[in-house]
């Protein structure tokens, strides 16, 4: 082996039987810098003109390949020498090039991988074109080169995706030549051998496949819709159909495609929840906290919130026990834990295997005792104080001193729960949404007592539960409940006001919503809300404006989609517009002489997004979330804001 020479401060190189064995080391995760792309760029100088190397083999130091490109370097001017122009020379170099995959290729990592000449992976490495996530296409050739590899319907599934594909995807695909389970850049120097002196695969010189017009216009019809007005995505599809055209053709307007996007609103609010997601991680007060260690986790309530945080705290690993009131009810909680696994079994998220190992770590009791070997618990029984002030009093007389409480109150107040224990320093709340073993978010409450320890414990389970912790402070509806009643307070005065149900709800799916309020609340019941109403009735200040309407609905039977009418009527299960509703609405504004007024989208967008910015103004400045972003991660997570507006405090900033 010859002495390392050193390209830049993040690569060098080694000779291995006449390959030249660059290594890109930009930690944490290998991005394509200005430093990396000037390192690769002298490596292929080097070869080209250096007689006793025979060919190249690209790979990176750690666990990572290339994780993609330098955020840091968004939004500044272009520096030399661009990924492009970097892509190319690889692509075009008269030596084989060969990509040892050591881990995940992602983004402009991948574009690096397509131009080589041959990729050889290890088992744990993965590769994806994940640009549209973050409101923009691949920039380096990815929507012209991976058609050209695995034909358009492939391609078109991976970049308007965004997502990433395991080895044994990859290697079915093309997308990858050989797998190397050993010594995985010693394969790889076996193969730029093999290749020295041989006419090369140049990825942008293969032929795209034919392909049925029919199938790529079903294909893109069906991206589009689920695209919902996004940009990224609709380029994505016109770049990657049209790319059996001339390449140079191809990677220019895929380039200023790029351009474009990168400097857009979209792209802005998608590069906002990115950094977003990795701000929230930062928790004033936990520097240096270690979390306790969980292993079993007490699950108390086996109904549906209940069951699915046991399938997402199995699926993490963790043995469970399940509590119910009786043996009956625990048994049929199981028998339903187990239906959520067998699902993840058909859908292909588990194998056989993995479905015995989680069945195993599962247990269920209707007693008390049995939980005592838990490190933490989670209650998710009926959100009634009483009932979960008795419950946490029980469990203080049989499980440890040091096991954490955990309360997935909805709108009660955990700091009068944790009142109730004999170490209230124990608790926080870990607000789950529904589906748990679904719903990325997770609120995580810091009570007024709660030890930092406990805190950090908390957080990182959420992680393990490969969940999204957002860290709020004690307030009714914590900070996603709290906005969307404001939401939906602001939409009912809409009704009142002069819109009607179907015309906010157009304004929501126009905006990004997946669907729009009021058809939300029909595909949940009404009942819930109504009963709630109703116990609060009593309390209610009369001084504060109150829509009768919803309970006008209710009283008429009309409770969603399971009794058929709601907000809409559901014939044959289809939602319609019901005059009905329309009356019922006219007779609430009549009983108060409101003059209807008429709204335009874009007057119901204003009031909705005002309404929920200034309760999230409210938030921040009574100290329950600790940063507007995060208060856009809960609402784009928890409650179906279209990420690409960047959330309701990005999108009224």
């Amino acid at each position: 082996m010859s002495k390392t020479i050193e390209f830049s401060a993040t690569v060098s190189a080694t000779t291995r039987n006449g390959v030249l064995v660059v290594t890109i080391d930009n930690p944490p995760v290998n991005a394509t810098s200005v430093d990396v792309r000037s390192g690769l760029e002298k490596a292929l100088a080097h070869s080209e003109t250096t007689a006793d190397v025979t060919g190249i083999v690209v790979t990176g130091a750690g666990k990572t390949f290339i994780g993609g490109a330098d955020m840091k370097e968004f939004g500044k001017p272009a520096m030399e020498p661009t990924l492009p122009d970097v892509i190319e020379k690889i692509e075009s170099l008269s030596k084989p090039v060969v990509a040892a995959l050591n881990g995940a290729a992602l983004g402009g990592g991948l574009e690096v991988a397509l131009a080589c000449h041959y990729r050889v992976a290890s088992p744990a490495a993965q590769v994806g074109l994940p640009e549209v996530k973050l409101g923009i296409v691949p920039g380096a050739g990815g929507t012209q080169r991976l058609p050209r590899l695995i034909g358009i319907p492939a391609a078109l599934d991976l970049i308007t995706s965004g997502r990433s594909v395991k080895v044994d995807e990859a290697l079915k695909l093309g997308i990858i030549d050989e797998v190397g389970a050993g010594d995985l850049v010693g394969t790889a120097i076996s193969a730029a051998s093999a290749l020295a002196g041989k006419p090369l695969r140049r990825t942008g010189d293969l032929n795209v496949a034919a392909v049925d017009p029919a199938e790529i216009e079903k294909a893109s019809v069906k991206i589009l819709a689920k695209a919902r007005g996004q940009k990224a995505p609709a380029e994505a599809v016109r770049l990657v159909t049209a790319s059996n055209r001339p390449l140079a053709e191809g990677l220019a307007d895929e380039r200023a495609t790029f351009l474009a996007l990168r400097d857009s609103r979209e792209a802005a609010a998608l590069r906002h929840v990115f950094f977003a997601e990795r701000e929230s991680s930062k928790v004033e007060g936990l520097e240096g906290v270690k979390p306790r260690p969980v292993e079993t986790i007490g699950i108390c309530g086996l109904g549906l919130m209940g069951s699915g945080i046991v399938a997402a705290a199995l699926g993490a690993g963790y043995s469970v026990i399940g509590l119910d009131q009786t043996a009956e009810a625990a048994e049929k909680g199981r028998q339903r834990i187990i239906g959520l696994l067998e699902r993840n079994v058909a859908a292909g998220r588990l194998d056989q295997a993995g479905f015995e190992a989680q069945k195993a770590r599962l247990s269920v009791t209707a007693e008390d005792v049995d939980l005592a070997p838990c490190d933490l618990l989670v209650e998710a029984v009926f959100d009634d104080l009483a009932v979960k002030t008795d419950l946490f009093r029980r469990l203080d007389k049989v499980i440890r001193s040091d096991a954490v409480l955990a309360t997935n109150t909805s709108y009660l107040n955990p700091d009068e729960i944790a009142a109730a224990t004999a170490h209230p320093e124990r608790v926080l709340g870990l607000h789950f949404f529904s589906p748990a073993h679904v719903m990325r978010l997770l609120e995580v409450v810091r009570c007024a007592k709660t030890a930092p320890d406990v805190l950090a414990t908390g957080l990182a389970v959420a992680k393990k539960l490969r969940k999204l912790p957002v860290v709020t402070g004690v307030t009714e509806g914590f900070i996603g409940n709290r906005i969307f009643s404001a939401y939906r307070r602001e939409a009912e005065f809409l009704l009142e006001d002069g819109a009607l149900p179907h015309e906010v709800d157009a304004a929501l799916e126009d905006y990004g919503f997946p669907m729009g309020l009021f058809a939300v609340y029909d595909m949940a019941g009404l009942e819930i809300a109504w009963a709630r109403r109703k116990r609060q009735a009593a309390t209610r200040d009369p001084s504060v404006r109150y829509v009768e309407i919803a309970d006008a609905l209710c009283e008429a039977g009309r409770l969603g989609q399971k009794t058929g009418r709601g907000w809409y009527d559901y014939p044959d299960g289809k939602r319609s517009i019901d005059p009905e509703v329309t009356a019922i609405i006219e007779a609430a504004r009549a009983k108060k002489g409101i003059t209807p007024r008429t709204f335009s989208k874009s007057d119901i967008l204003e009031r909705l997004l005002g309404a929920m910015s200034l309760e999230g103004e409210a938030l921040l400045a009574e100290g329950i979330a600790a940063r507007s972003s995060d208060i856009d991660l809960v609402m784009i997570n928890g409650y179906g804001f279209p990420a690409h507006k960047g959330g309701p405090m990005f999108a009224k900033a």
